[in-house]
């Protein structure tokens, strides 16, 4: 184990930190500074290899937690990067964007602050990267079989690279005109800059995956198509299909969803040129939504140069510490400050959106009242109103599924209540050979969860085509078995 009095010794929790933000809102580069060795090796120290680690319950990958942070605390980068990447294809993104369930998982979180889990996961593949520990895995040998991925999101991504590495040949599309999904377009720079995507993309290539960007699978070329071309289809397109607020106004000028304004901006800052592109300079700007998506529009809005920001969230502000209710190692709802926040910005919970106000055609404002809940329901409270001067309003509601894109009609592939493509307990849809991963299947998720279902889902195919697998399932289905070697 790491050092076995760390946590007596090291009772303080010490994360990353972030560069200022007078200085990091002037550029699109991420908010983070390296963590100081010494300073690393001592958090990594407070890991106390718990007989039951829990961390290991708290991921979805099942990442082997204890042995990486015990390498790291010792100083061998190198095994520490072999014993992450047994578990996970890409920890250099969920190092960066996963909220981290491990660390509401682990014991020391009992009475002290948690292990740094993620910082310590994030330093061991970026000194792995540096010192050129991450190198192509090609097969030894070919199957003959043939499978495509349609979309190159991190579960899209997992499936490719765990079939691709047992000697199928796997062929990635990808509507965009690059590969990454939201990885590219929906992440700002400022939470991961796009060579964490670049780079991976290129170990892929060299390892034999092929991809086909450009291409809307439904139109371009039918689910069909690739049906009689392949030997298995992968649907990893997402939940896409953004959760919209048809009340009175919604139809003004400056009322948009937040990947109306989110895309375009990425695609700005990767040099290309957008026309008609959403820009908050000088503008009132008003969110709907206190999760992940609304902290990417106010950091944007910021570095855009806002007049003002303000954050609507129609519930109760969560807790700074567990509720009863969410009892360690449950992952509980928590009261956040992320890097985007402290950049500026106002915060308000309770609040109901009751209308968006303009004047010919374009808003001015949104109309607001404090939410009470009458009978369980969250509604405006009468007597309440006022209105919040705005030019621009971002919906970051989260998402209701995943896109059609014919495949109901094309291959008979089902959706259900919740607006994912049905699956059985082998990832597969009705249709056989055509199988479901990430959040197409499961409904908007964690990036931790689209690349556990990717490698999961990666065994089930390999599974229906070899009639065995080698390839691990962290979040393998249990009403079929997969037979593993």
């Amino acid at each position: 184990m790491a050092d076995p009095r760390g946590f007596l010794k090291v009772r303080q929790r010490e994360t990353q930190p972030r560069r200022p933000v007078p200085v990091r809102i002037m550029d699109w580069k991420e908010v983070y500074e390296a963590q100081e060795k010494g300073v690393l090796k001592a958090q990594a120290g407070r890991c106390m290899d718990c007989g039951v680690p829990f961390c290991h319950q708290g991921c979805p990958l099942g990442n082997l937690i204890p042995e990486w942070n015990d390498l790291t605390w010792r100083d061998k980068g190198e095994e520490a990067i072999e014993r992450l990447h047994a578990t996970n294809n890409f920890p250099e993104w969920t190092g960066r964007l996963c909220p981290a369930p491990c660390e509401a998982s682990c014991v020391l979180g009992i009475n002290q602050p948690a292990v740094t889990i993620k910082q310590v996961e994030v330093s061991i593949i970026d000194e792995a990267f540096e010192n050129g520990w991450v190198n192509p895995l090609p097969p030894t040998r070919l199957t003959g079989k043939t499978v495509a991925v349609v979309g190159s999101g991190p579960a899209g991504l997992a499936v490719a690279q765990q079939l691709t590495r047992v000697g199928h040949t796997v062929a990635v599309y990808e509507r965009d005109d690059k590969i990454g999904g939201l990885l590219r377009y929906g992440i700002p720079d400022f939470k991961m800059e796009k060579e964490q995507v670049d780079r991976r993309v290129e170990q892929m290539k060299a390892e034999g995956t092929r991809f086909r960007t450009g291409v809307a699978v439904g139109t371009d070329v039918t689910w069909e198509q690739l049906r009689r071309r392949y030997d298995a289809v992968v649907v990893a397109t997402g939940a896409t299909v953004p959760r919209d607020l048809p009340i009175p106004g919604r139809d003004f000028e400056g009322v948009h969803f937040a990947m109306d304004y989110l895309v375009p901006a990425n695609r700005v800052v990767a040099g290309e040129t957008v026309e008609n592109q959403i820009h908050a300079k000088g503008k009132h700007v008003v969110i709907l939504g206190g999760g992940d998506t609304g902290a990417d529009c106010l950091g944007t809005a910021h570095r855009h140069g806002a007049a003002s920001v303000t954050t609507l969230a129609i519930g109760k502000q969560p807790p700074a510490d567990r509720a009863g209710h969410q009892p360690w190692p449950t992952f509980p709802t928590l009261f956040e400050m992320a890097s985007a926040h402290e950049e500026g910005g106002e915060r308000t919970y309770l609040a109901s959106t009751v209308e968006f106000v303009g004047e010919n055609g374009k808003l001015t404002g949104v109309k607001v009242a404090e939410t009470e809940f009458v009978d369980g329901k969250r509604l405006p409270k009468a007597g309440t109103d006022r209105i919040i001067p705005a030019d621009l309003v971002f919906l970051s509601l989260g998402f209701t599924g995943a896109e059609p894109a014919g495949i109901t009609e094309q291959v008979s592939a089902e959706f259900d209540g919740r607006g994912n493509v049905t699956r059985d307990g082998y990832y597969m849809t009705n249709t056989e050979g055509i199988f479901v991963a990430g959040d197409a299947g499961r409904g908007q998720s964690l990036i931790v969860w689209a690349i556990a279902e990717g490698r999961a889902c990666a065994a089930a195919v390999d599974n229906f085509l070899m009639g065995s697998t080698i390839l691990p399932a962290p979040v393998a289905p249990t009403d079929r078995a997969i037979t593993v070697l």
